[in-house]
């Protein structure tokens, strides 16, 4: 089955003039179209430094990382960007939403820089506020919105370019319970329709969602727990 990412003796430093950490140490992943993996570790072990490599937001030092079978590890900034969109849709724990932006404009933004027609970004756009069960609030803006509508506001801006990937980075962080439980079965379903989720995670219960859990500690893969398995 293909890989949509696979990474090879991976390697992030940060130095200061005092010290050098290692964030990330020979990390060797591989994760296939339609796998629903979820990274665990304490905090500072290296989780979302991974993430933002996986993401194209930042280069590693060393190692390979290959993307939809590109050799990706020395893009440059401009060529990152250019690969993110449309393939890559990001959820964060403090959902990162346009104050300025009415909801619908927070979520047609992907589809600006795709530079799609305004038909099509106004149908597609409308599409994923109604299945996300937030059309009624299309021209709010965010700081009108409850905690949960945000980050469904956040999960509609994710998939509404219909990326490859999704990477979430403690998607329920900032919810109760009932959200939490909300966001995590909508991002299941986006799997069960063959969407690759990435997802960095304290909560063993947001975990067991996943096919399989990748357990960081000190910037290295410790171990890997297959839940169950997944068909595409």
């Amino acid at each position: 089955m293909q890989n949509v990412i696979k990474t090879v003796n991976l390697r992030k430093m940060y130095a200061t003039e005092e010290v050098e950490t290692t964030a990330l140490d020979s990390i060797q992943i591989e994760i296939k179209k339609g796998e629903f993996v979820a990274i665990m570790g304490p905090s500072g072990c290296g989780k979302s430094t991974l993430l933002n490599i996986l993401g194209l937001l930042d280069n590693p030092d060393d190692g390979e990382y290959h993307f939809l079978d590109q050799e990706v590890a020395r893009f440059s900034e401009r060529q990152r960007s250019s690969l993110r969109k449309g393939n890559i849709g990001f959820v964060f724990q403090s959902f990162n939403l346009i104050d300025e932006l009415t909801v619908f404009e927070n979520v047609e933004l992907p589809l600006l820089y795709l530079k799609i027609p305004a038909d099509e970004r106004k149908t597609r756009v409308e599409e994923v506020l109604t299945r996300m069960n937030i059309m009624h609030r299309r021209n709010h803006f965010p700081q009108q919105l409850s905690g949960g509508q945000q980050q469904r506001v956040a999960i509609a801006r994710a998939i509404v370019a219909k990326p490859s990937v999704i990477l979430a980075d403690e998607p329920t962080g900032n919810l109760d319970s009932t959200n939490g439980e909300e966001v995590m079965r909508l991002l299941e379903e986006l799997n069960n329709e063959g969407t690759t989720i990435v997802m960095v995670t304290h909560s063993p219960h947001d975990a067991n969602y996943a096919h399989r859990v990748i357990n960081l500690f000190d910037g290295k893969v410790v171990t890997e727990n297959i839940r169950e398995q997944f068909h595409v």
